[in-house]
């Protein structure tokens, strides 16, 4: 929020797009170009949603997916951190381990699905750590560049006043490579979505966003199939807005390295 801007004026900005591609869905259904079934207006969209949140479908589709995604996405910041501050600050770790992430990052996700539905068979096992090792990759690229951008002469003068390896990595070292392990976080999830929701019906877990949205797919339920793509959206804005933007306000903004 800008200074001095009101309330009304942020959520009037950040609804516009939203309304626009709202009022553009509902002209295009209602022009018949489409059947209805296959496209149909906003108002079935909105009664489906109702109907199965009210019955707890949804919810119960959207706990068991949250909960593999956050699994999965946690190992993947904990290890992806991790390789790549050890990339970052290890020539050897970066010679052994660079070319290893460099083969298997552009493999699309699901091409991984069927070797891990093999070694660890169907459930949530496979689909957790399907998107613990598809999201890391983004996560080990951006920290292991954010460590090697940290400017040599804040490592120098930090080392000149004194600094020991640990008030170096929590006093320099981090805050400076912060603004693109956020980066790697933000794609990292992004990845994890998208491996999660084709993985949750491969691996024959009996719940899911996933699950629902293909099984919806089998009997021509556009509006549920919409209605779980609209739901994994706002997840998808409600963690960008408040873990990742408060996350960025109270570090990176605040220590004055972005605006």
């Amino acid at each position: 929020m800008q200074r001095g801007e009101s309330g009304w004026r942020v959520v009037a900005r950040t609804a516009l797009p939203f309304l626009i591609v709202a009022l553009a869905w509902e002209a295009t259904a209602h022009l018949d170009i489409f059947p209805r079934k296959l496209f149909p207006p906003l108002e079935d969209v909105v009664g489906a949603l109702l109907r199965l949140t009210s019955t707890g479908v949804l919810p119960h589709h959207v706990l068991d997916t949250l909960i593999r995604l956050l699994a999965g996405f946690a190992l993947a910041a904990a290890a992806g951190v991790a390789i790549g501050f050890a990339m970052g600050r290890s020539r050897r770790a970066e010679d052994v381990l660079l070319p290893l992430i460099s083969i298997g990052a552009p493999i699309p996700g699901l091409a991984y699905a069927p070797l891990f539905l093999l070694w660890f068979g169907l459930g949530n096992v496979t689909a957790v750590l399907l998107v613990a090792v598809v999201s890391a990759f983004p996560i080990i690229f951006n920290t292991w560049a954010g460590v090697k951008a940290v400017k040599e002469i804040w490592v120098r003068s930090a080392q000149a006043m004194g600094a020991d390896d640990r008030r170096l990595l929590h006093q320099v070292i981090l805050p400076g490579a912060l603004p693109y392990m956020l980066t790697g976080l933000r794609l990292g999830l992004a990845q994890a979505w998208r491996i999660l929701v084709g993985v949750e019906m491969l691996a024959a877990v009996p719940w899911g966003l996933g699950w629902m949205i293909f099984g919806a797919r089998e009997f021509l339920n556009t509006d549920v199939m919409l209605a779980g793509v609209a739901v994994i959206g706002a997840i998808g804005l409600a963690l960008e807005k408040f873990v990742f933007q408060r996350l960025e306000r109270y570090t990176v903004v605040r220590w004055g390295m972005m605006s």
